[in-house]
C-alpha cells in the first residue's frame, strides 16, 4: 500500500531530505562552514573585490548561490554572509540578493521537509497538536512574519514548524521574504560601513602574526549589530504582524465572514 495511506513516511520523499541532512552535519562535522568567517573575508578581501569588479554579475551570482546553499543545509553563517553581501556589493544590491537567496534557500528546505513528513505529522497528531496545527494555519502570514521579525527563533526552525503543519507555498515565501527585509537591512548597512573596522582587525592580526602569536584571529563578533534598541524595534514589528490575530479573536463573528481560505493547503483524509 501507498505511504500515505498507511500512515508511514514514504523513502523516495524522505530521500531529499535525509540528503540534506547528511550533507549539512559533514560540512559542520568537517569544520568547513568555519570559512563563512570575518577572516575569511579579510584574508581574501583584495582577490573578492578584484573578481567583482571584473565580473560583477557572475559573482553576485555565486554569492546568491552559496547562500541558498548555506541556508539549505541550514548551515550557521547566513549573518556573515549577509554583511559580506553589503561589503562587497553595498547595502540596496547587497541587501536585496542577501533576502532573495535567503527566501529561496528557506523555501528549498520548506518544501522538503513538508513533502517528506507533512502528511506523517498531521495523520498521526493528537487533538492537541491537531488543534494547535489548526490554530497557526488559521493565521499562519502572521504567525511566520513574527517569527521571523524576532531575532530569538532560529531560523531553520522557522522553516521546518510551518512544513510540518503543511502551510502554502505562497504563505511560506510572502511571509519570509518579508519578514527577513528589516534585520537583513541593518546587517548589510553593517557590512557596507565595516571597511574601517575590517582594515583595523587585518592590521592587527597581521601583526599578530609577524610577531609568532599562537591565537592570532579577527575578533569582530556580528552579534554585536544586534544592539537592545534594534531588537526592541523588530520587536515591535513582529507585535504589528500579530494585530490580524488579535483582531480576528476580538471580533470572531466579523472576521469570519469575511474570512479568505485558510494559509494551508488540503489535508489528504486518512
Amino acid at each position: 500500500m501507498p505511504a500515505a495511506r498507511t500512515g508511514r513516511v514514504s523513502p523516495r520523499r524522505l530521500a531529499p531530505f535525509a540528503v540534506i541532512v547528511v550533507v549539512g552535519i559533514v560540512i559542520v562535522a568537517m569544520g568547513w562552514h568555519r570559512q563563512l568567517s570575518l577572516e575569511t573575508l579579510v584574508r581574501h578581501r583584495a582577490v573578492l573585490d578584484d573578481f567583482v569588479t571584473a565580473h560583477y554579475g557572475v559573482a553576485l551570482a555565486a554569492f546568491v548561490a552559496v547562500y541558498i546553499a548555506a541556508v539549505s543545509l541550514s548551515i550557521p553563517g547566513a549573518v556573515f554572509l549577509t554583511i559580506s553581501g553589503g561589503v562587497l556589493f553595498g547595502v540596496i544590491v547587497g541587501g536585496a540578493a542577501a533576502v532573495v537567496a535567503a527566501t529561496a534557500g528557506a523555501t528549498v528546505i520548506f518544501l522538503i521537509a513538508r513533502s517528506a513528513f507533512s502528511q506523517y505529522v498531521l495523520r498521526r497528531a493528537g487533538p492537541r497538536l491537531a488543534k494547535i496545527a489548526d490554530g497557526f494555519c488559521a493565521h499562519a502570514f502572521s504567525y511566520l512574519l513574527f517569527l521571523r521579525l524576532v531575532p530569538v527563533f532560529p531560523f531553520f526552525l522557522v522553516n521546518l514548524a510551518p512544513a510540518l503543519v503543511g502551510v502554502r507555498v505562497t504563505t511560506f515565501i510572502a511571509a519570509t521574504a518579508l519578514g527577513v527585509i528589516p534585520a537583513t537591512l541593518v546587517f548589510a548597512s553593517v557590512g557596507a560601513g565595516l571597511d574601517s573596522v575590517i582594515h583595523a582587525q587585518a592590521a592587527m592580526y597581521e601583526a599578530c602574526v609577524a610577531a609568532g602569536g599562537a591565537g592570532c584571529r579577527l575578533d569582530f563578533n556580528p552579534a554585536a549589530a544586534l544592539t537592545p534598541q534594534l531588537i526592541g524595534a523588530l520587536v515591535a514589528l513582529g507585535l504589528l504582524a500579530l494585530i490580524p490575530v488579535a483582531v480576528k479573536r476580538a471580533f470572531p463573528r466579523k472576521v469570519a465572514a469575511d474570512h479568505a481560505p485558510g494559509a494551508c493547503g488540503p489535508r489528504e483524509s486518512a
